[in-house]
């Protein structure tokens, strides 16, 4: 099993070979029972009717890591607009990462920037440093490494990890930090008395029996981390995906583009927030790219916490439940021509409307903002023919060569912000 690389294909090849959505792997030397799901009906059984029993989350050296030993929520157990301008070609993957890394670091921190951007607005070498870090350690958070599944082996390095881990939460924490117990000292001098942002909401956090501080410096160290890690993986993944498919197919990126002229107005404003409600087809599009096209092959694992059975499989006390959006969005089963890019399949009225509530445990969309203001402001012209190949990685789906392509702006020149 961790011979076979990526580990997750293997998983996948064995259950296409025994024709099952569920199985039950069992690892050798007192490691737990692996459990993975391919069929939505089998998912909201388990995190429906069995979300009690379904409830703790597995131990990991990354997730220990990044969460600073568990004082954490969410990873504990249960407890490049002027190049466009310039006719220049676009990495569409650094540019859709760092719009989600600055879209954050506003909501997080009150900026964009750890510190100067470049002449023409991009990201600096801070920046730069800070996405890495981040995408780093979401690659080996759940990396399914041999000392997660026997934990006897951490804290030896077994197979070059857990080393990559700590630098990448050393780096993360070190641009974080400064600026975190910088706002904790201007809120406890009283320098500070307005909320601007979700470090301000977590420093202000006060117990309801005692007044306290809610959270330790630690607590909300490590919170801010997670947080930036929860929100920019999935939204750049399906963008670069949807641009990438869109681009390979001219037919659909006019429709979605001629939706965005209609709701919006050509040469009128911008798109805004406001007008997401009304573009059915650029968001099917993201949700196809979520279903199609995940940026991990699997969520993050659940562990049983007593015998349970789901799908008439006894599932023991300790076993790792995982949830394949790989194998539940291209499960023929559920997905009629599962392979193909259709966005088509997500309007699901007469009024072609798509819903983003996801009551049945399919895929949220979330990057809709993002890819209508790249089709809205830009005609994308590839540099070649772009092979719609996944990388070959330990836990990623990203595409196997970065998406670069030449953007020509389509609207009047006023509606472009200006950069010095």
């Amino acid at each position: 099993m961790f011979h076979s690389k990526p580990m997750f294909r293997w998983v996948h090849d064995v259950m296409k070979e025994m024709n099952t959505d569920i199985c039950l792997i069992r690892l050798p030397a007192g490691g737990p029972t692996i459990v993975p799901v391919l069929d939505p009906a089998i998912a909201r059984e388990m995190l429906r009717k069995h979300d009690a029993s379904f409830a703790d989350r597995p131990t990991s050296f990354g997730s220990h890591v990044i969460s600073g030993g568990y004082v954490t929520a969410v990873l504990g157990p249960h407890n490049d607009h002027r190049r466009c301008m310039a006719g220049k070609s676009v990495d569409l993957r650094v540019a859709t990462r760092h719009f989600c890394g600055n879209v954050m670091r506003k909501m997080l921190f009150g900026r964009r920037f750890f510190g100067e951007p470049t002449s023409d607005g991009g990201p600096g070498p801070m920046e730069v440093e800070h996405v890495e870090a981040l995408f780093t350690g979401l690659k080996y958070l759940y990396y399914s490494g041999v000392s997660d599944y026997l934990p006897w082996l951490r804290g030896w390095n077994v197979d070059g990890k857990e080393k990559i881990v700590k630098e990448a939460d050393k780096t993360i924490k070190a641009l974080q930090n400064p600026i975190i117990d910088e706002r904790i000292r201007q809120w406890r001098s009283g320098e500070r008395k307005e909320i601007d942002d979700l470090i301000d909401v977590l420093v202000t956090l006060k117990d309801d029996v005692d007044g306290k501080p809610l959270l330790t410096p630690q607590e909300i160290k490590c919170q801010a981390a997670e947080l930036m890690m929860a929100v920019i993986d999935n939204p750049s993944n399906a963008v670069e995906w949807t641009m990438a498919e869109l681009i390979n197919r001219p037919d659909l990126m006019a429709k979605a583009t001629e939706e965005i002229d209609r709701v919006v107005g050509k040469d009128s404003r911008l798109v805004q927030e406001s007008d997401i409600g009304s573009l059915h087809y650029v968001k099917a599009c993201v949700r196809e790219s979520f279903r199609l096209h995940p940026v991990f092959p699997f969520n993050m694992p659940h562990v049983s916490t007593r015998d349970t059975v789901v799908a008439g499989y006894l599932i023991p006390k300790g076993s790792h439940a995982l949830l394949s959006r790989y194998g539940l969005g291209r499960n023929p089963k559920v997905w009629t021509d599962p392979l193909r890019f259709d966005p088509e399949r997500h309007l699901v009225d007469d009024r072609g409307g798509v819903t983003l509530t996801e009551h049945d445990l399919r895929f949220i969309s979330f990057s809709t903002m993002l890819l209508a203001r790249l089709l809205q402001c830009f005609t994308w012209a590839p540099l070649g023919p772009i092979e719609l190949a996944e990388a070959e990685d330990i836990y990623e789906l990203f595409l196997a060569t970065p998406l670069v392509a030449f953007p020509k702006p389509r609207l009047a020149p006023y509606l472009y912000p200006e950069t010095n």
